[in-house]
């Protein structure tokens, strides 16, 4: 994975100053997005991987899966992408994309996994909480794991900050082990 990540850094970064230099974030993500989401399907994984079907072919069937989502700059993105082998890496070429952009907001990203189902009001709660301490806007993701037994972990791109049960029964347990 570590691999498909520094493979597909020089292209989102070639996309995001392009992007950004023409006004096009909002249009390039949406069409990173649509590209990524047909290149995960397994139908179409199934065809990347098949030495018979050209790289042009290729290229046609995503467009025409994509219908008219995707611009004729998109369409050369995607050729390129297609000739040097790399269709299997859009979906971490669109990850990194959206960090780019993300970051040139002002908006971090944080994963937050709970216990239980968080209302409206905690996830308000938490994400007015989470900007004050980083001093910058949140946009939230939220999952449930009924593993954790209480709390919850959030991941905010390197930091982790595990308050769940789960978390801190772990760190008991190797507390008493030393």
């Amino acid at each position: 994975m570590a691999e498909a990540i520094t493979i597909a850094r020089p292209y989102a970064e070639a996309l995001f100053k392009l992007a950004k230099g023409n006004g096009s974030l909002f249009s390039w993500s949406e069409m990173l997005q649509v590209m990524s989401a047909i290149t995960r399907e397994n139908q179409v994984r199934e065809l990347i991987n098949n030495p018979q079907i050209s790289s042009q072919k290729m290229c046609e069937i995503i467009l025409s899966i994509s219908g008219k989502k995707v611009n004729e700059i998109g369409e050369r993105f995607l050729t390129l992408v297609t000739e040097n082998q790399r269709l299997e890496i859009l979906p971490q070429i669109c990850e990194l994309f959206e960090q780019l952009k993300a970051q040139h907001e002002g908006i971090l990203e944080a994963e937050v996994v709970s216990a239980f189902p968080l209302e409206s009001s905690q996830q308000e709660k938490l994400v007015s909480i989470l900007e004050s301490k980083f001093k910058r806007k949140v946009k939230v993701g939220v999952s449930v794991n009924n593993e954790l037994i209480g709390g919850v972990r959030i991941k905010i791109g390197d930091q982790v900050i595990d308050s769940s049960v789960h978390g801190k029964l772990e760190a008991m347990a190797t507390a008493l082990k030393s």
